[in-house]
């Protein structure tokens, strides 16, 4: 269950694949739908799955699936890559002169 002004997630479909412009797309991207995840303030109570209608930090209104109650950030940078933190080092020393 989800209250009135709980900070939530929902998704919406903005275009179906036969919505999509297939003139400009790649094929692989023309199959599927265009989506998007927003967060936003509750505006009514309502259930997990239901359609609802948010307020955004910016106060825009949307509608959508509602997902996720209190959602938080699960990304990252990915995996630490000694090559890459290396590259790092010598593009700092020719950048900067020398080793910080």
């Amino acid at each position: 269950m989800a209250n009135k002004g709980d900070w939530v997630s929902i998704h919406v479909v903005v275009l179906t694949p036969e919505e999509r412009a297939h003139a400009v797309l790649p094929e692989d991207t023309q199959k599927v739908p265009l989506e998007m995840w927003m967060h936003g303030y509750l505006c009514e109570d309502a259930e997990i799955g239901d359609t609802v209608q948010i307020i955004t930090r910016t106060g825009r209104e949307a509608s959508g699936r509602l997902l996720e109650v209190n959602p938080c950030y699960t990304h990252s940078f990915g995996d630490h890559i000694p090559e890459l933190q290396k590259a790092g080092d010598i593009a700092r020393a020719i950048l900067f002169g020398g080793e910080s």
